[in-house]
């Protein structure tokens, strides 16, 4: 049976008008499209690549054929699924921006600060242009998301400021995503980390996230938002602090008066520019793009694991903007167990379900295997048949290093391993490495009655090691003259020294290997 996939946002009366994104085009990786800030987190962006033109193309039906149906029925919006969402109705075609500007409610800033920020914009207006290009993919679903919660709509504009609205930046100190969270911030909030997913990285999930954080923040501080957000950049311990070293000394504890890092400092002077810009692009001699009051991509529910590029080909997009909407996963392959649904623009989810009915052949060429024992990666490599360095790369293994016993490895589908990976795994699954130790290898010639725990005690080692080592079970006993192999730490540098022999008296036994210690001598420094 062929695996059924499901699509969830909006009616597709549109199906047979609805434009597909070219796969070829809008190709640019998102290392060079995907720009960030200046402010320490990356460098500006250089201008992507040009898309070529779409070609209409008129196609005539005779008209006694019925037109076909379509493969999807229905789909819905994430944020609204008991709702059909009609593109032509009046609502849907009204300014996004609009929408931004009349939510907007925190009290101004002004001063130097936000002056040196709306500066440095109007200075660039063509990454402007980029940037917000870019977050018009992600911005009606965070202002839905923002207004359902009741909170401020500048906090939609935040993204701009932490990573150019880019979900897969990384900060110098490995903060991720859009949203820019650090690890442990991320696993407070329920975003999973693991060998197959980065939520810190999901667009949905990672939204969810921090709009949660933010609001806590919101109550913490008694909505005084400016204080909230340097918190979010800064920490709440630390605001917390010079909140009270300002009171104790008897100064005003607001956002302005506290001492805080540059970057804090900067953090909501740079919101307010990024806001003023919004309200009035013009006077910076900038302008926006436009952005419709509908959801850019929807939902496709999957229930077999599927190969990332094959999945941005049914779709008809570049694997590099396929990633645009799905930037959490760390593997080239979706497990659905874990990522049970992938986000698709509108007009190429219709597209990935009828090209999917076509497909003939495998979904996915990768699985999981777990590690039974510690192993060298070449070890491991060759148990599973595949190369040392194609191992290393796709689990991004380390030079020196072991995988240890219970570690989760991606490797190729075989026919004895074609599985799609189970919940428990998908969730729990896990890379250990240890550092790999230079041990010397000697060969034991086996005596009668030798068994693995009487070796392994005359050496020193575990009976499990030498068991491991030499492929056999934990009781074993050997044949006499079986050579068995045991592994021991290289010996260590010795720390004394031979004295040399001198000619004269003493000399004979110094140079006989006496062992003698080296004197400490003073050195003159100068």
């Amino acid at each position: 049976m062929s695996p059924r996939f499901t699509l969830l946002a909006l009616t597709l009366a549109l199906v047979g008008c609805a434009h597909v994104e070219p796969g070829g085009a809008g190709g640019t990786s998102a290392s060079r499209y995907w720009g960030q800030p200046l402010d320490g987190r990356g460098v500006e962006p250089p201008a992507p690549s040009a898309a070529p033109a779409e070609t209409a193309r008129t196609v005539s039906a005779p008209l006694d054929v019925p037109a076909p149906e379509p493969v999807v029925k229905r789909v819905e919006d994430d944020l609204n699924p008991d709702q059909p969402l009609d593109l032509s109705a009046p609502e849907a075609q009204l300014d996004l921006w609009a929408r931004v500007r009349g939510g907007l409610a925190l009290s101004d800033l002004d001063g130097p600060r936000v002056e040196k920020w709306e500066s440095y914009y109007a200075k660039r207006p063509d990454y402007v242009q980029r940037m917000t290009e870019r977050g018009g993919r992600y911005l009606f679903h965070i202002v839905e998301e923002v207004q359902k919660r009741n909170l401020p709509m500048e906090l939609a504009l935040l993204p701009f400021i932490e990573s150019a609205f880019n979900p897969e930046a990384e900060s110098r100190v490995k903060a991720s995503g859009m949203w820019q969270f650090m690890s442990a911030t991320g696993k407070d909030f329920d975003l999973k980390q693991n060998l197959v997913r980065d939520d810190r990285r999901s667009v949905l999930h990672s939204t969810r996230a921090a709009l949660d954080y933010l609001a806590q923040l919101g109550r913490r501080y008694d909505g005084d938002w400016h204080l909230a957000l340097a918190a979010y950049n800064w920490g709440m311990g630390n605001v917390d602090r010079a909140i009270k070293r300002n009171a104790a000394k008897g100064l005003p504890t607001d956002y302005a008066s506290l001492k805080m890092p540059n970057e804090t400092a900067d953090y909501v002077p740079k919101l307010q520019a990024v806001k003023n810009i919004v309200l009035r692009p013009e006077a910076y001699g900038l302008s926006l793009p436009e952005l419709a009051n509908h959801p850019y991509f929807v939902s496709v529910s999957i229930e077999r694991d599927i190969d990332v590029d094959l999945a941005a080909r049914l779709a008809g997009l570049t694997v590099e903007r396929f990633r645009q909407f799905n930037p959490q996963m760390n593997k080239p392959v979706v497990l659905a167990a874990a990522t049970p649904t992938l986000l698709l623009p509108f007009d190429n989810a219709n597209h990935f379900v009828q090209s999917l009915a076509e497909h003939q052949g495998p979904m996915a060429s990768w699985t999981a295997w777990q590690v039974p024992r510690t192993m060298k990666p070449a070890e491991a490599a060759q148990h599973i048949g595949m190369s040392e360095a194609s191992l290393r790369e796709v689990n991004r293994i380390p030079p020196r290093m072991l995988v240890k016993a219970g570690s989760t490895l991606l490797v190729p589908r075989t026919a004895k391993r074609d599985h799609d990976v189970s919940e428990h795994l998908a969730e729990t699954a896990t890379l250990a490495l240890a550092a790999e130790t230079r041990r010397r290898t000697l060969t034991h010639k086996a005596r009668k009655g030798d068994t693995v725990a009487s070796v392994a005690k005359r050496y020193g080692v575990s009976a499990k090691q030498l068991a491991q080592w030499n492929d056999v079970g934990i009781g074993a006993k050997f044949a006499a003259g079986t050579a068995v192999q045991v592994q021991l730490p290289p010996k260590k540098a010795s720390s004394t020294r031979v004295a040399q022999g001198k000619k004269g008296k003493g000399s004979a036994k110094a140079a006989s290997g006496t062992v003698v210690k080296a004197k400490a001598r003073p050195v003159k420094r100068g």
